[in-house]
């Protein structure tokens, strides 16, 4: 026997799971799939957080779509819902297991009711914010303001870390069919937050002769605000961690590269705001005046290390600069000094992933070849939880790492 579930055949006769990197027939729908998992009270490093299991595969509702994944981007919030911070993913959304996972690439394997735009068969990659239809913000407004916005796979417990995941149909973009289905999951999460970071917060918007501090431009944010960056005419300053990225940052258009290790005690929370601190933020300045040609702090700083990074942040940003940021992998309390700020009149903003809009303008640009998804590493399935433990103690190489699903 068989039933329809979103206009695709469920097995019946199939209970188990088809095996990772394999498909089941076009299109029918297992009962059960691998899935990554996520257990309350059993937090940790990601290493030990993360079980494999077997579970249900979910049915679309109206409006939804099912999607059979053929590869998962890996995001910092695969290690924050691991460890439990800074809060507990359980504590979001409360359901009794959490699947991972922000970043996808595959294929629609089944609609829900309502859907119109995509069909089974589609090609797509996944974008991460969800959103009630009906709210104010949603129409007319900004979505990312509404108070029903969430990030799919973190403030949702089933993301991409799994065969078979469900989204939103509003969630699906064209996939690039120049790029695999690896590089296709590496990008739209970081890509899509920078995109908004850089274009989302006016009069602050990047364009040419604009000078960008960007923290971390080997990793994921770094290496395409570098590359929006290029595209703008705007002068990338990239801050990496040691002399081996420098080259890769320059290659992707970075117009100065600062390594952070020079300047040791910069980055030691104790010290903030002491003589010794002042002196060498001073040096670390120099170098950012010799880029800018003018003697000049920056126009926008591209913040997302938080509390080493943040007192260096205010101070570096120019008179009536902004400071941008999207999160705070080093720690969530920020110190700085708030006369640089208030007397200078610079703009302290926080930003969050980027709404459908900006996650389709940012697409479009790896769609037309403008920007390289920076594939770093890609990893199977069963390695998962290192690919994460690297990503934790940053040892992750520079660029984005996928691991693979279903390809």
């Amino acid at each position: 026997m068989e039933e329809v579930i979103g206009r695709v055949f469920v097995e019946r006769n199939h209970s188990g799971a088809v095996p990772i990197g394999s498909m089941p027939e076009r299109y029918f729908v297992p009962r059960m799939m691998h899935a990554w998992v996520l257990i309350p009270g059993q937090h940790g490093n990601p290493s030990t957080a993360f079980c494999q299991r077997l579970v249900p595969v979910p049915r679309p509702k109206y409006g939804e779509v099912l999607i059979f994944v053929m590869a998962a981007g890996v995001n910092y919030n695969g290690v924050w819902a691991a460890r439990g911070e800074p809060v507990s993913v359980f504590d979001m959304h409360g359901a009794a297991s959490h699947i991972a996972g922000s970043d996808a690439s595959g294929i629609v394997w089944a609609v829900g009711e309502g859907v119109t735009r995509w069909k089974v068969g589609d090609e797509v990659v996944v974008h991460c914010n969800q959103i009630g239809y009906e709210d104010i913000e949603s129409n007319g407004g900004d979505p990312m303001l509404s108070p029903s916005q969430k990030i799919w796979g973190y403030e949702t417990p089933g993301g991409s870390f799994a065969q078979f995941t469900v989204v939103q149909a509003q969630q699906l973009l064209p996939r690039p069919k120049q790029c695999s289905w690896v590089a296709s999951a590496a990008y739209l999460l970081k890509l899509a937050t920078v995109y908004r970071m850089l274009y989302g917060h006016p009069p602050h918007v990047l364009r040419s002769g604009v000078s960008v501090l960007i923290w971390g431009a080997a990793g994921g944010l770094g290496v395409f605000a570098v590359q929006l960056c290029r595209l703008a005419g705007a002068k990338a300053i990239a801050v990496v961690s040691d002399e081996k990225k420098v080259q890769y940052v320059q290659a992707l258009g970075a117009s100065t590269v600062i390594v952070r290790t020079r300047f040791p005690s910069l980055f030691t929370n104790a010290s903030h705001g002491s003589t010794d601190w002042m002196q060498e933020a001073k040096a670390f300045g120099g170098e950012i005046w010799a880029a800018t040609g003018k003697g000049n702090n920056v126009d926008i700083v591209l913040e997302h290390p938080g509390q080493q990074t943040f007192p260096l942040s205010c101070f570096l940003a120019k008179r009536g600069g902004l400071v941008v940021f999207c999160a705070a992998t080093t720690g969530y309390r920020f110190e700085f000094d708030a006369r640089y700020v208030w007397m200078q009149q610079k703009r302290i903003q926080g930003s969050h992933f980027a709404h459908m809009k900006q996650a389709h303008e940012a697409n479009s640009l790896v769609m037309d070849g403008h920007v390289d998804p920076c594939v770093s590493r890609v990893f199977n399935w069963e390695d998962l939880p290192l690919a994460h433990e690297l990503m934790a103690r940053n040892e992750h190489p520079p660029g984005n790492m996928v691991v693979k699903v279903g390809c």
